[in-house]
């Protein structure tokens, strides 16, 4: 009897040893898991924007008829919240439809391995802005850095087992651009605010942006009240001459307006009416310069029209 204890016993020890080698290597594996909402924080500097827009429309309208079908990839932070790394625009429909929980993929990441894959995730869109792309490059090439720097479980660098590429070299043969097109779009993350927005509403070109970035953050408010006072937008030329006016310590207010000031070779000339409501009633015909004077004519002859109705109700 005390010999089967001892077999029943030893059973058992081996049964728990089981279970917990098995619990553990799933714990290992990613769960997807319905969690509140409430729960879930925003990605730290998350550099890709949930726009209000027809697209989120129907987002919302899916949501709210079947759910979220592809669930979004969170982590676990020590505190026992949940971090979203991919799925901030399911997260905002489910919000916009009413829903408390998320569909998620939980996943065991560190913070530079969550920030890759949150940029992949992302970069994977149709639109991208060029803002988007600036911060998110940039975020990512300083995460593949820190990583670099670092050693694996086998003790072997990361770098090396890269054939000893630079994190910027391996970065752009991920994304599909040149080493120097993924430095010009991190150069945009110096832009103040106001610049970048511009840039993104195409407002500003891409490469003279790039070379305004090397501008103080007073020297390019400067410019930007520069672009307000003269209703245009600096050249590649321009903006290469603020750099090197720049760089010789020469930029002051002055400089920046005169330049601005210039005429650019083959301009286009501005449109005399942004007012939609004028530009509607002008005619295709009219040559372009010559809006202006359609418009006096115009109105003269509405005088005209107004005058003769007074004289006719004496």
């Amino acid at each position: 009897m005390a010999r089967n204890r001892e077999n029943k016993i030893e059973l058992t020890a081996y049964d728990d040893l089981f279970e917990t080698d098995e619990s553990r290597a799933e714990a290992n594996l990613s769960k997807i898991r319905e969690i509140h909402i409430s729960e879930i924080d925003e990605f730290p500097d998350h550099p890709f924007k949930v726009l209000m827009n027809e697209d989120m429309e129907q987002l919302v309208e899916s949501v709210s008829r079947s759910g979220v079908m592809t669930p979004a990839t969170v982590r676990q932070k020590e505190d026992g919240r949940y971090e979203l790394i991919s799925g901030h625009r399911r997260k905002k429909a489910c919000e916009l439809a009413g829903l408390e929980t998320l569909k998620c993929e939980v996943k065991e990441l560190t913070h530079d391995e969550a920030i890759i894959v949150m940029v992949e995730s992302n970069l994977q869109r149709s639109v991208i802005l060029p803002s988007e792309k600036a911060f998110a490059y940039k975020m990512r090439l300083e995460a593949m850095n820190r990583q670099g720097q670092r050693s694996d479980l086998t003790s072997v660098p990361v770098a090396q087992k890269s054939e000893n590429k630079t994190s910027r070299e391996k970065l752009s043969e991920l994304v599909g651009e040149s080493q120097d097109q993924v430095r010009r779009f991190i150069r945009l993350t110096e832009l103040v605010p106001e610049i970048l927005q511009m840039v993104d509403e195409r407002q500003i070109a891409f490469r003279p942006a790039v070379e305004i970035s090397y501008l103080s953050e007073e020297q390019q408010y400067t410019l930007l009240e520069a672009m307000g006072y003269n209703d245009a937008t600096p050249s590649l030329a321009q903006a290469i001459k603020m750099k090197k006016f720049m760089q010789e310590g020469k930029l002051t207010d002055e400089v920046i307006q005169s330049i601005m000031q210039e005429d650019k070779p083959n301009q286009k000339e501005k449109p005399a009416f942004k007012d939609e409501r004028i530009t509607k009633l002008i005619p295709k015909s009219i040559p372009r310069g010559q809006e202006t004077d359609f418009v006096v004519k115009a109105l003269e002859f509405y005088n005209r029209h107004l005058q003769r109705n007074k004289a006719h109700e004496r």
